[in-house]
C-alpha cells in the first residue's frame, strides 16, 4: 500500500503550529497595559518556565543556546512593537512575509537546495503583496504607519532566517527551544528596567494576565517546540508554503474578534503573498529514466 506523499510526521506539526499561531495576533493586540518590551519578557518568562519539569533535557550547544534566544527575542519584541505602530491587520500581514522569506532563504543557506527562477518569482510576488498592504488605496505610502511596517519586515526576516539556520545548527532536544524562552524573557525584562524604569506589574489587569498566561502556553509555548519538531525533518521550503495558512486564519481572527476592517487591497495582497509561497514550494519535475533494451 503506498503511503500519503503529502503528509508526513512533519507536515503534522507545522499544521499544529499553524493553528497556534494564528491567535498571536489577535490575542497579542489586546493587551496595552504594558510596553512591547514588558510583553515580550512576561511571555517568554513564562514559556519558559513550563520548560522548567524538564530540565534534565536541556542539553544543547552555546550556540545552539545564542541563536535561538536572541532569535526568540528580537523577532517577538519587533513583532510587538510593529503592533503599536500600525494597524494590526496590516503589520500581521507583513509580518507573514516569514514563509516566504523561508523559501527564499533555504537555497541560499542550505546546501543542495539551489536557487530557480520560481525562488525568484516567488520573491517578487511577495514583495508585491507587502507593498499593496503598506499603501493605501492610490499607491501612497502610508508614512505615518512607516515605523510599524518596518518592525514587521523585520521580525519577518529575523524569523525566517532562524527557521533556516536552525537545520544547521547542533541537534538538541526539542523542548530546548521553550527553554531558551526563559533567558530571553528575563533578557527583555532587564532591559525594560534598564530602559523603562520600574516594572508596571501590578498595573496589569486580571484579564491581561489570563492572555499573557495564554500566549505563554500556546502561540509562543507549544507552537515553538512543534515549529522546531516540523523544521527537523521536514523541507523549509515547503513547510514555508504550509505556513501561509497562518495569515488566514489569523486575519480571519482579528476581524473578527477585534472588529478590524477587511478591504479588498487586503485580500489582493494576501493572494500575492501566498501564491508567491505556493510557486516556491513548486519542485522541479524528475527527469524521465530513458528505456534500455537488452
Amino acid at each position: 500500500m503506498s503511503g500519503c506523499s503529502w503528509w508526513d510526521r512533519s507536515t503534522g506539526f507545522a499544521l499544529l503550529t499553524i493553528v497556534l499561531w494564528a491567535s498571536l495576533a489577535a490575542l497579542t493586540s489586546r493587551i496595552t497595559s504594558v510596553s512591547p518590551l514588558v510583553l515580550v519578557g512576561l511571555v517568554l518568562f513564562f514559556c519558559g518556565a513550563g520548560a522548567l519539569p524538564f530540565w534534565r533535557q536541556w542539553r544543547a550547544s552555546p550556540l545552539t543556546w545564542l541563536v535561538t534566544i536572541a532569535a526568540l527575542l528580537f523577532y517577538h519584541l519587533l513583532l510587538f512593537m510593529s503592533f503599536r505602530h500600525a494597524p494590526v491587520l496590516e503589520a500581521n500581514l507583513i509580518n507573514y512575509l516569514w514563509p516566504l522569506c523561508i523559501i527564499l532563504f533555504t537555497p541560499l543557506l542550505l546546501p543542495n537546495h539551489p536557487l530557480h527562477l520560481r525562488h525568484i518569482l516567488a520573491g517578487a510576488c511577495g514583495l508585491a503583496g507587502s507593498m499593496l498592504v503598506m499603501v493605501d488605496g492610490e499607491l501612497q505610502l502610508q508614512q505615518a504607519y512607516l515605523p510599524g511596517y518596518l518592525l514587521a519586515l523585520g521580525a519577518a526576516i529575523i524569523w525566517g532566517a532562524y527557521s533556516v539556520l536552525s537545520r544547521r545548527l547542533p541537534a538538541a532536544p526539542a523542548v530546548v527551544t521553550a527553554a531558551a524562552c526563559l533567558p530571553a524573557g528575563i533578557l527583555a525584562l532587564l532591559l525594560a528596567r534598564l530602559l523603562e524604569g520600574p516594572l508596571p506589574l501590578t498595573q496589569i489587569p486580571v484579564s491581561d494576565w489570563s492572555l499573557i498566561v495564554g500566549l505563554a502556553l500556546g502561540p509562543m509555548g507549544a507552537a515553538f517546540v512543534t515549529w522546531y519538531l516540523a523544521l527537523r525533518d521536514g523541507d523549509p521550503r515547503r513547510i514555508g508554503a504550509l505556513a501561509y495558512l497562518t495569515p488566514l486564519l489569523s486575519t480571519l481572527l482579528l476581524v473578527t474578534l477585534n472588529g478590524e476592517s477587511l478591504t479588498s487591497r487586503h485580500l489582493l495582497a494576501g493572494a500575492l503573498i501566498m501564491g508567491g509561497a505556493l510557486l516556491g514550494m513548486q519542485r522541479k519535475k524528475p527527469t524521465p529514466a530513458i528505456a534500455t533494451t537488452r
